[in-house]
């Protein structure tokens, strides 16, 4: 239960970052941001992010404790370096299209959330980095130990991790970013595994 109290406290300072850190923000643009297309169907991965992310952290909460625990260092050491990160490298991205190229559901609801998101604290991607907290989230649980339930939830992860660019929210050296602090992160959360099924195991 003391692990949750990190999403409230990290709320507090993500809103802090993104609405009253008045700083000089570093753009994050590189040439492959250029080729890469619009698409606003993309918005429905990106979306699912908080089911995804959500539905992870709940499931491991009430079926697999171990599992929740290790998901929960997970997130609690990439989210804070990410804050943390934010707050000595100010970044932005100015990816969004000045006019979205169709009209339809999917563009309506992307101009409304263009306004009520920020452009600003983007690198490395937090969407990239809870997709991967889930995903490991999964694979880790006891109950989801199928190789279609983690080829899924693979995919799933993939999937939003490039909804980010295809909906220019990241620059792609956001998502790359991310990736090296989940590598760093894996067995420093992950490495007390061993350790807690011989605990599980002893009378």
């Amino acid at each position: 239960m003391k692990l949750l109290l990190f999403w409230p406290i990290f709320g507090l300072l993500f809103t802090y970052v993104e609405r009253f850190y008045n700083v000089e923000y570093h753009a994050m643009h590189c040439a492959l941001d250029d080729i890469i297309p619009f698409c606003e169907w993309f918005l429905i991965p990106y979306l699912f992010w908080f089911v995804y992310l959500t539905g992870t952290v709940v499931y491991t909460f009430f079926f697999d404790v171990h599992a929740f625990k290790r998901m929960m260092r997970f997130i609690m050491l990439t989210y804070t370096v990410t804050i943390i990160i934010y707050f000595i490298y100010p970044t932005c991205q100015t990816l969004r299209p000045a006019e979205l190229p169709r009209d339809n559901i999917l563009t309506r609801f992307i101009a409304w959330f263009y306004n009520f998101d920020t452009n600003t604290n983007v690198c490395p991607s937090i969407h990239v980095l809870g997709s991967v907290a889930a995903m490991l989230g999964q694979w880790d649980c006891r109950r989801l130990q199928k190789n279609r339930f983690k080829l899924l939830s693979a995919l799933i992860c993939v999937l939003i991790c490039i909804s980010t660019v295809f909906m220019k929210q990241h620059s792609v050296l956001d998502v790359v970013a991310a990736l090296p602090l989940c590598l760093i992160a894996y067995p420093i959360c992950y490495r007390l595994k061993r350790r807690e099924k011989i605990g599980i195991s002893q009378p």
